[in-house]
């Protein structure tokens, strides 16, 4: 039986792509290994967001390719954002590569292995393969639901829509009755993602529909919290808000990327909002849900960014207080709007704006964390470490937030929500006993 090992970089929509490879690999009589030496044959799903995740992914490349002589591989694939915008550089620049794969297309995984297929399947505007069976690889009490694929807002500094095609949403009954499978798995959690999930729905039904989706997703039972990631702010509304208050299964937790607060540079971002209504938006939400987190992602650096501009980004972030927040130094990307902006910014000044942005919310996280000192949390229990068990609370999402240690665990609350008395806190991670 031929092997396969599937490396899977980059997002967690990256990683839903994978797991329905794998799915639709064993579905096929192909057995699934994570031993590098052993397989014959090694997938590698890349991203190429920013330079750093195509650095990642060449290295890996080449580092896989070295098994065709300490292992057993055969067939080396390429498949993933990268393998659709760089298709033809990699078969010229990378002859390690035997086969491309590009986006939306995994279904055709076990036709490429087996030489039924093309070298090249790529189809960034294609449906999303809703029959396909889906390995999941996340423990089995928490997963990620993808809702739709593809991303209609052209941000000048992004090329995922040129990657990922249009926004695509998948239909209501379909996402439902995926949702339902992984809570016969055992799925506790579920992450909902796309590109902007506050847009799903719109091109399928006319208007957004996540409100909809969210309350049927909470009626599932088995599901006990549901996190709804990559919500662009201007499409948050009191209708949306609403269902957050009477749906106690939602996590109050919001993911609404800014990348910026200066009007001129959000303009050059090419972003449909400015600083007005981003402050309105949080405003709001914290009106509604008192409780909420927040979390949002910014940019440093982008070309044309003055000093001026970098102190007002700074302030704003003092004032807000994000309970959660992740910097990028700008990444300029061939073939976006913002490559060929002028006062392109060095990269010594990117990484320091960067830094201070990131300094500054160390402060920050670390004083929004004492809050919850004396209180007590569910905590989805993941893992025992030297006797104390480290999970996550209903505020944080995997791989990107903190964590929350306490004593008391045993090992077989792995994988259940239990309640925890936090003790005590610091930058990102709480720390407490288990509460009966």
């Amino acid at each position: 039986m031929t092997k396969v090992l599937i490396v899977s970089l980059g997002c967690s929509k990256n990683l839903v792509d994978s797991e329905i490879m794998t799915g639709e690999l064993i579905k096929n009589g192909f057995e699934i290994t994570g031993d590098a030496e052993s397989a014959d044959v090694i997938v590698v799903n890349t991203c190429a967001f920013i330079d750093e995740a195509k650095s990642e992914a060449i290295d890996t490349i080449l580092e896989m390719n070295t098994y065709r002589d300490r292992g057993h591989l055969k067939k080396l694939i390429v498949t993933g954002c990268m393998a659709e915008r760089y298709k033809d550089e990699i078969l010229r620049e990378l002859p390690e590569v035997d086969a491309i794969v590009g986006v939306s297309r995994f279904d055709e995984i076990a036709s490429v292995i087996k030489d039924e297929g093309d070298t090249f399947l790529g189809n960034e505007n294609a449906a999303y393969p809703e029959q396909a069976k889906r390995e999941i690889s996340t423990p089995f009490y928490t997963a990620y639901l993808k809702i739709a694929e593809g991303c209609d807002n052209n941000c000048t500094y992004c090329a995922i829509p040129k990657i990922r095609g249009k926004f695509r949403s998948r239909k209501i009954e379909d996402i439902v009755s995926e949702a339902k499978k992984l809570a016969e798995y055992g799925a506790l959690e579920l992450n909902v993602i796309a590109q902007d999930t506050a847009y799903y729905g719109t091109d399928l039904y006319g208007e957004p529909r996540l409100a909809q989706l969210l309350e049927k997703l909470c009626k599932i039972d088995g599901i006990e919290w549901i996190r709804v990631l990559y919500m662009y702010p201007e499409r948050i509304d009191e209708k949306l808000l609403k269902v957050f208050v009477e749906n106690k299964k939602l996590a109050r937790y919001f993911d609404i990327p800014i990348q910026h607060i200066n009007d001129e540079i959000l303009k050059k971002m090419g972003r449909r909002t400015c600083r007005k209504e981003i402050l309105e938006k949080i405003e709001l939400i914290r009106k509604v849900l008192p409780d909420a987190v927040l979390r949002t992602s910014l940019i440093a650096g982008f070309p044309g960014e003055t000093e001026r501009q970098h102190e007002e980004l700074c302030e704003f972030i003092k004032e807000v207080k994000f309970d959660r927040l992740g910097v990028f130094a700008y990444s300029r990307e061939e073939g976006t709007p913002a490559y060929r902006l002028p006062n392109q910014i060095d990269e010594e000044t990117k990484i320091l704006r960067r830094d201070r942005l990131m300094e500054i919310q160390n402060g920050i996280s670390k004083e929004l964390c004492k809050r919850f000192i004396g209180k007590i949390l569910p905590v989805l229990a993941e893992e025992m470490i030297d006797g104390v068990m480290c999970g996550r609370s209903i505020y944080d999402a995997p791989e990107v937030d903190g964590n929350v240690y306490f004593e008391g665990g045993e090992e077989n609350m792995l994988g259940e929500i239990r309640n925890v008395l936090i003790k005590d806190a610091d930058d990102y991670d709480l720390t407490g006993v288990y509460a009966e």
